[in-house]
């Protein structure tokens, strides 16, 4: 319990010290606006106890849109820690307490997933992003898993790259794939029926998982990169989605 209040304290005062500092950089355009999320969510994984190995490397910078597999909120944290990288979520998360906030200071595309034609406003949206040399990072299950394995992929929203190819046929695009995992807590090995409770997937509530997870603490996390791969006008979406899908559930299981 003690541990739980000090690192929920912790992560209090640094959110509190750096969300107004963000919310300037995006206000008046600041570079910084990139590296602040950065800086916080590597702050975050030293608080609850993250630790992540990566395997591979992110593609140079450019226009690179990363399809990657779901399980948890932590992905977000993860990831960030990593690589200055900007997000697509379901719009309910705009209305969340204080993470929807978060979601937004960190540039997050928002989409309808009820609204099929909202779908191209969307693309719109990431391609723009990307033309601005922001890395996108795809979650293309559209949905979190229980960690165990990897969902099918959602062509839809790959469709943003021949957005961006349009917009700007002169800068090369790549798609990137990506797989999180999560192998250890407290240096034990996760197993089949250990990995659903780092998961954070259905109808759970979000502040509790989070407490279960700075309680347990020392949790172990697998970045694996994707070789990237060129894309072009004559690139069929939906035939790229199923290679990226078999990419990444490849990975995913060499790092369990």
């Amino acid at each position: 319990m003690l541990r739980l209040v000090i690192v929920g304290l912790a992560i209090a005062g640094t959110t509190a010290a750096l969300l107004p500092v963000q919310w300037l950089a995006m206000r008046f355009g600041w570079p910084m606006r990139r590296r602040i999320p950065v800086l916080y969510h590597r702050a975050l994984c030293r608080l609850v106890g993250i630790r992540t190995q990566v395997c591979g490397a992110p593609a140079p910078h450019g226009r690179v849109l990363i399809v990657a597999n779901h399980c948890s909120w932590l992905d977000i944290t993860v990831l960030v820690a990593q690589h200055p990288v900007v997000f697509v979520a379901k719009s309910e998360v705009a209305g969340w307490p204080l993470f929807g906030l978060l979601a937004r200071l960190n540039r997050t595309v928002f989409v309808e997933r009820a609204r099929r034609q909202a779908i191209g406003s969307v693309n719109e949206k990431i391609a723009a992003r990307l033309h601005d040399g922001d890395p996108v990072v795809l979650f293309a299950e559209g949905t979190s898993s229980d960690g165990n394995r990897t969902l099918p992929f959602r062509s839809s929203l790959v469709g943003a790259a021949h957005l961006a190819l349009a917009e700007n046929t002169t800068r090369p695009l790549v798609v990137q794939p990506l797989a999180i995992a999560y192998a250890r807590q407290g240096g034990v090995p996760l197993g089949r029926g250990q990995r659903p409770r780092v998961a954070w997937y259905g109808d759970m509530d979000l502040l509790s998982h989070l407490a279960g997870i700075v309680r347990r603490g020392a949790l172990d996390a697998v970045v694996a990169w994707g070789e990237p791969v060129a894309v072009d006008a004559a690139t069929d979406r939906k035939a790229l989605t199923r290679d990226l899908e078999d990419t990444v559930r490849r990975m995913l299981g060499e790092s369990l």
